[in-house]
C-alpha cells in the first residue's frame, strides 16, 4: 500500500473542501478504495497508486471549486466523489476549466454541475433556451439569476416571470381572496428565487415600477415583449396553443427562457403538453437551444436523485431491464 500526504496552506480551506464532516471522508474512502487521515493542514492518502491519484484529483477539483466561489456542501462532495469513482474526472475538469459566475446584488452564483454550466452557456449565447428536467436541477433558479444579472448590467429593461396557473388538484375558485391572492401560490417559487438575489426593498420597488413583472401566462396574450428577459416556468403545463402564443411574443432585444419538467404535467388528459411537442417542432432552428437536465444535475439532498431514479424505473421498466441510468 502506497501513501501520499497532500498539504494545504490554510487548515480552514482543507476543512471547507469536505464540508467539515468526517463522515464525508469515510464516504470518499469507501467509494475510492482508500484510507484518509487529516490533521490541521494536511491530508494523508493511503491506497493503490490509482486510488491515490483519484483522491489527489478530487481535492484539486474541490479546491478549484472553492476558489471559484462554490461553497462545498455534503451533497456536492458526494457528487464529486461519485464522478471520480465512475471515472468521470473529465466532466469535473471541464466544469472548472473556465470560471462561469453570475453576479447579482446579493450573491455570486456558480454552476454546481456540468449540466448547469452547459445550460448557463446556452443562456449566454441563445435568445431562446429550453431547460427541461426534474425538480431540483436549478433550471428556474439559474434562469432567474441570469435575468437579474442581465438587468443589473442594463442588457434588458425589464424582467417578466410567468407561469401557467394550472389547478393541480385544487380549484382556484374555492381559494380565498381576490385574483392576485388566488394566483400568488403559483408564482411564489419565482418570488423566492428573486428574493435570493435582490433585497426585498428592491424587489418591491422594481415590481411597483413595472421593471419586474410576475404574472400568469394568460396575461401575455396580445403583447410584444421588447428589451425584456422573459422566463416561462412550469412550461409542461402549457397547451400547444399557449406555447405558440408565448414564443411569438418575443420582441426586439429580448430573451426567453422556458423551463419545465415533462414528468409533472398537471393538464387534463384531453390536452397535450406544449413543452412535450415543442422540441419536435423547433429542433434545429438557429438561435434556439434545448438543454436536457438529468437526475445527476439535482442539487438538493442526495436522496432526491435516488427518488427520481426510482420513479424513472417504475414508469419506464425497459430502462431498468437494459440497465439504463438516469
Amino acid at each position: 500500500m502506497a501513501s501520499k500526504t497532500l498539504y494545504f496552506p490554510n487548515p480552514r480551506h482543507l476543512n471547507q473542501l469536505y464540508a467539515g464532516r468526517a463522515e464525508n471522508l469515510s464516504y470518499a474512502e469507501q467509494a475510492l478504495e482508500t484510507k484518509l487521515t487529516t490533521r490541521e493542514e494536511w491530508l494523508k492518502v493511503e491506497g493503490s497508486d490509482a486510488a491515490i491519484g483519484r483522491v489527489e484529483k478530487l481535492f484539486e477539483f474541490l479546491n478549484q471549486a472553492r476558489a471559484q466561489g462554490v461553497a462545498v456542501h455534503t451533497p456536492d462532495f458526494h457528487r464529486f466523489v461519485d464522478l471520480m469513482a465512475q471515472g468521470e474526472d473529465e466532466q469535473l475538469a471541464e466544469l472548472f476549466a473556465a470560471p462561469l459566475v453570475i453576479t447579482t446584488q446579493r450573491k455570486s452564483i456558480v454552476p454546481k454541475t456540468l449540466g448547469q454550466k452547459l445550460y448557463l452557456q446556452s443562456l449566454q449565447h441563445c435568445p431562446v433556451v429550453f431547460g427541461v428536467g426534474p425538480a431540483g436541477t436549478g433550471k428556474t433558479y439559474l434562469a432567474v439569476a441570469h435575468a437579474v444579472s442581465a438587468l443589473l448590467r442594463n442588457e434588458v429593461e425589464k424582467i417578466i416571470l410567468t407561469r401557467p396557473a394550472v389547478e393541480a388538484g385544487e380549484a382556484l375558485g374555492f381559494l380565498p381572496g381576490d385574483l392576485r391572492e388566488k394566483i400568488l401560490p403559483y408564482l411564489r417559487p419565482l418570488y423566492d428565487a428573486m428574493a435570493d438575489m435582490l433585497s426585498g426593498d428592491d424587489v418591491t420597488k422594481l415590481t411597483e415600477r413595472g421593471i419586474i413583472e410576475i404574472a400568469p401566462l394568460a396575461y401575455m396574450r396580445g403583447r410584444t415583449l421588447s428589451r425584456a428577459y422573459v422566463i416561462l416556468d412550469e412550461a409542461q403545463n402549457t397547451t400547444s396553443e399557449q406555447m405558440m402564443m408565448f414564443l411569438t411574443r418575443l420582441g426586439e432585444g429580448s430573451r426567453m427562457i422556458i423551463t419545465g419538467d415533462t414528468t409533472q404535467v398537471d393538464l387534463p388528459r384531453s390536452k397535450g403538453s406544449g413543452l412535450l411537442e415543442v422540441e419536435r417542432i423547433l429542433q434545429g432552428i438557429e438561435g434556439i437551444a434545448f438543454h436536457q437536465f438529468s437526475g445527476a444535475d439535482v442539487v438538493r439532498h442526495p436522496i432526491v436523485q435516488r427518488i427520481i431514479a426510482a420513479y424513472d424505473r417504475y414508469k419506464n421498466p425497459m430502462n431498468a431491464e437494459t440497465g439504463s441510468r438516469v
